[in-house]
C-alpha cells in the first residue's frame, strides 16, 4: 500500500515536515507501507529545477513562480492520482491560506481513492466540501493509527 501525506507546507511551521516524518515512520515499521511525502519531493524538485529562491519569485519574477509551482501542482496531483492507494490528510489552520490540499483531497475522492482526514479545527469550520470528501474524519492522528492498525494490519 502507498498513502499521500496531504496538509499545509506553504504557510505551516518547517512545511509541515514534523508530523509526516513521525508518521511516515509508523507507516513504515508498523503497516509496511510506503510513505509519498510531498515535503521531500517538493525538496528534490527545487534541486533538479535549482529553484532554491522560488518562493522570492513570486514577487520578482511571478511567471518564473507559476512555471515551477505548476511543476509541484502537477507532481502532486499524478502522485494522489496514479500512485497513492490512499490519502491522510492533516486539516488544520495552515491548510487555509493555501489550496493544495483542498485539490488533493478533493482528486482523491474524485478518483474514489480513500481520504483519512484528521481535523484539528472546529467542525462548524470545517469545510463542507471538504468533510464529504472524506471517507471517515478523526480527531487525532492517534485514534487514526488504530483505525489503520484495524483496517490494514
Amino acid at each position: 500500500m502507498i498513502v499521500y501525506l496531504s496538509g499545509a507546507m506553504e504557510n505551516a511551521a518547517n512545511e509541515g515536515a514534523n508530523w509526516r516524518d513521525e508518521l511516515t515512520h509508523w507507516l513504515k515499521s508498523e503497516l509496511n507501507h510506503d510513505v509519498i511525502d510531498p515535503v521531500i519531493s517538493s525538496q528534490e524538485l527545487v534541486i533538479e529545477n535549482n529553484a532554491h529562491e522560488y518562493r522570492e519569485w513570486k514577487v520578482s519574477d511571478p511567471d518564473r513562480f507559476i512555471e515551477f509551482v505548476r511543476k509541484a501542482i502537477d507532481l502532486d496531483l499524478d502522485n494522489v492520482m496514479n500512485k497513492a492507494d490512499y490519502i491522510i490528510c492533516l486539516w488544520n489552520r495552515d491548510v487555509f491560506k493555501g489550496g493544495g490540499s483542498h485539490g488533493e483531497v478533493t482528486m482523491a475522492y474524485f478518483m474514489k481513492k480513500p481520504v483519512y482526514l484528521v481535523n484539528q479545527v472546529p467542525l462548524k469550520e470545517l469545510s463542507g466540501w471538504i468533510m464529504s470528501c472524506a471517507t471517515k474524519i478523526f480527531p487525532d492522528i492517534s485514534e487514526l493509527k488504530t483505525f489503520l492498525n484495524e483496517t490494514y494490519s
